[in-house]
């Protein structure tokens, strides 16, 4: 496609990372709209900021891989530190069933390059993270090259790099409709003004479907909640300790920033899909988990003013969503990535403008993210643990 003007709804890091490679592939008009007044007041500065390439699935493990070699290219591209920390992900499993499961996710990890992750037994547990109960961990996997990055800088990276190629950025600015006509969008309304535009790129993370409906396109991503609380500052545990975490109920554990942050994923709010409360029942269920489990943490007391909670954007399968809208051939998706969102923001971005560009993916097939998947049937394979 030729480069012409490119309308970019979201400047999340999904939207940053797309209008950067638009940018570095000679797309000179190309605008961000987002309805926030500074960076990072979405999803994007919710997350916690792990990384990891241990999934289920050859197309995510290969959306990490891809991820992980811009993350060292990151700082000299955009001449920002993205926070990479290889600490390494630990996966714990107390039954068979889920270690037979994490095993399942390790034959596709190793198979598509993924070598440096390993099956650990109890003692391996115990040399890697100490602080872990083992009375009922009977095994688990742990990948040394996963580990941490940092959800505000590569925002910060993308945004600033876009900007210095010439993207322009509207902040506090709604989108109120999306004029379409012909399989075609043609325009975008927004609260300040019309902005005629021969691209438009859905990039609004947990509100997807809403801006996906102005063009009546049904886009199957609804919000969840997820929480996250966060201990007092404390020294109990070492920064570069690998995140943990329990197969069978998803709880686990890292520390950033000087504090211990608890997680597990309780059901959402269904009658109530936006709210970012944080409720204290689930408090004090998570920290009882961590009490159980981490005993090392049970007079560190959590810091419920420091806690907080974010949306996930989840599809049916819970992998991504990427191309253009079926019916609408210059509307595309970025959406759906179910909480695998600043991860895999930076291989997404680079896709999405491959696509725009030349018509075709050449870093890798993404086509399993294609957004006519359900609609035909094929949608990617869900696992319950990765």
């Amino acid at each position: 496609m030729k480069p012409g003007s490119v309308v970019i709804i979201g400047a999340g890091v999904m939207g940053a990372s797309v209008a950067y490679h638009l940018a570095a592939r000679g797309w000179g008009d190309v605008v961000m709209l987002d309805r926030s007044a500074v960076p990072g007041q979405g999803s994007t500065g919710a997350a916690t900021g792990g990384f990891r390439a241990q999934y289920a699935t050859a197309i995510n493990v290969r959306l990490s891989l891809l991820a992980r070699e811009k993350l060292h290219s990151f700082k000299e591209e955009t001449g920002t530190d993205p926070g990479y920390l290889p600490a390494g992900y630990l996966w714990l499993a107390t039954t068979q069933a889920e270690l037979e499961e994490l095993r399942a996710g390790l034959e596709v990890q190793q198979a598509v390059g993924l070598h440096e992750a390993v099956e650990v037994d109890v003692d391996d547990v115990r040399r890697l993270n100490p602080a872990v109960r083992c009375k009922r961990v009977i095994g688990g996997v742990f990948c040394p090259t996963d580990g941490f990055i940092g959800p505000l800088p590569i925002l910060r990276g993308y945004l600033d790099a876009a900007a210095r190629r010439g993207v322009r950025l509207s902040w506090e600015t709604r989108v109120t409709g999306l004029r379409h006509g012909s399989g075609r969008i043609t325009s975008v309304e927004t609260d300040s003004g019309r902005i005629d535009a021969d691209v438009v790129i859905n990039a609004a993370g947990a509100w997807a479907a809403v801006v996906a409906g102005l063009a009546d396109v049904t886009l199957p991503v609804t919000p969840l909640r997820r929480q996250v609380a966060a201990t007092v500052p404390c020294t109990r545990l070492p920064a570069d300790m690998p995140m943990t975490i329990f197969a069978g109920d998803g709880f686990h554990f890292r520390v950033r920033d000087g504090r211990v942050l608890l997680l597990w994923p309780s059901p959402g709010v269904p009658d109530r899909p936006f709210a970012l409360g944080v409720d204290t029942t689930w408090i004090s269920d998570v920290t009882r988990m961590a009490h159980e489990r981490v005993p090392t943490l049970q007079d560190i007391p959590v810091d419920v003013a420091a806690s907080w909670a974010g949306l996930y954007e989840m599809s049916p399968d819970k992998h991504a969503i990427l191309g253009p809208a079926p019916g609408m051939d210059n509307f595309f998706l970025i959406n759906g990535s179910s909480g695998h969102g600043v991860m895999h923001a930076p291989a997404l971005g680079a896709l999405l403008a491959e696509l725009i560009s030349d018509g075709r993916f050449s870093s890798l097939d993404a086509t399993p993210l294609r957004p006519s998947r359900f609609a035909e049937g094929a949608p990617n394979p869900v696992s319950g643990l990765l």
